[in-house]
């Protein structure tokens, strides 16, 4: 039974308060997610977060009625589709997603569900009966009787990722009492400040981000110098090039300024220079000489006790 009239008035009028008070929204897939867990979610996330869970058409017809005021939601709209719901949030956004997948429970394999991860059944004794080795020859995995139990030979994937689980694959791994999935909220999209992007943007790190920076100001920087044309970033390449420039000026002709008449004297009378630079060469040895000759360390006296006593 739909949701009535005034229900769904409701459901707008929270859908807006919550797009009006947070920032940032994290479209999230709530598959296998049972009301269990999502009270845990929920729980886990208060005081950070407001999960907010709807009908994809009542959620795309309460968006619809405040794209006049608020268009940048529309962004929204592509990804309202299967099994999703809304987690609102103002605070660090890793830090969310954390708590968000944070609570994964562990799930047997189910006939006719997708597998969200490859699953090999391990090499080893299985403790069961011979009477249910058919079990294993209709998956092709190699068994051997061993010690009256049905033990596996060698490691065998009996589902792959994406494909659905087959009556055998399943009744198999629940009578190993494997039970190979986790099943738990994940992220979709996370919509900030009117932008929206992918999950994975929040796994690259600060110093990357530098690093990138860096390179764009560096490449920036070398293609100013190249055209001629200044930036803020090459502009101090371009300044000590031309003190450069002019320097070499000086040193050519009878022209001279501050900067260029330290290099003049020191090319007019290189030994001066050497001649002051002698003395505080001197010093070193001498002050070496002068100091207390330190006493030979005995041989017996090894670092193998690392400084402790016998009875430290």
């Amino acid at each position: 039974m739909g949701a009535s009239r005034a229900d769904k008035e409701l459901y707008f009028v929270k859908l807006k308060e919550l797009l009006n008070k947070y920032k940032s929204i994290f479209i999230v897939n709530v598959d296998n997610v049972g009301s269990n867990q999502m009270h845990q979610i929920r729980v886990a996330l208060r005081g950070k977060g407001v999960v907010l869970m709807g009908k994809n058409t009542m959620v795309r017809r309460a968006l619809r009625t405040i794209l006049p005021d608020f268009p940048q939601f529309e962004r929204l709209l592509p990804h309202v589709k299967g099994n999703i719901g809304f987690v609102f949030t103002s605070e660090d956004l890793k830090e969310v997603r954390e708590v968000i997948v944070a609570n994964k429970v562990a799930a047997p394999a189910r006939a006719g569900a997708f597998a969200p991860k490859d699953v090999t059944v391990p090499a080893g004794n299985t403790g069961m009966e011979p009477g249910k080795t058919s079990f294993f020859q209709a998956l092709g995995i190699p068994t051997k009787i061993a010690r009256g139990t049905i033990e596996i030979v060698s490691d065998v994937k009996v589902v792959t990722a994406g494909t659905r689980v087959g009556s055998s694959e399943a009744t198999l791994l629940n009578m190993l009492n494997i039970s190979p999935f986790t099943y738990g909220m994940s992220v979709i999209q996370i919509f900030d400040s009117g932008n929206i992007f992918a999950p994975e943007v929040l796994d690259v790190d600060e110093k990357e981000l530098v690093d990138r920076f860096l390179t764009g100001v560096k490449t920036i920087a070398a293609i100013s110098l190249a055209l001629n044309y200044p930036t803020i970033v090459s502009i101090v390449h371009s300044l000590v090039n031309a003190y450069k420039n002019l320097i070499s000026v000086a040193l050519s002709t009878e022209y001279s300024f501050e900067g260029a008449d330290k290099i003049k004297e020191y090319l007019a009378n290189p030994e001066a220079f050497a001649v002051a630079a002698a003395p505080a060469a001197d010093a070193a040895p001498a002050a070496a000489a002068d100091a207390p000759a330190a006493e030979p360390e005995k041989e017996e006296e090894s670092d193998d006790d690392m400084g402790f006593g016998l009875f430290d």
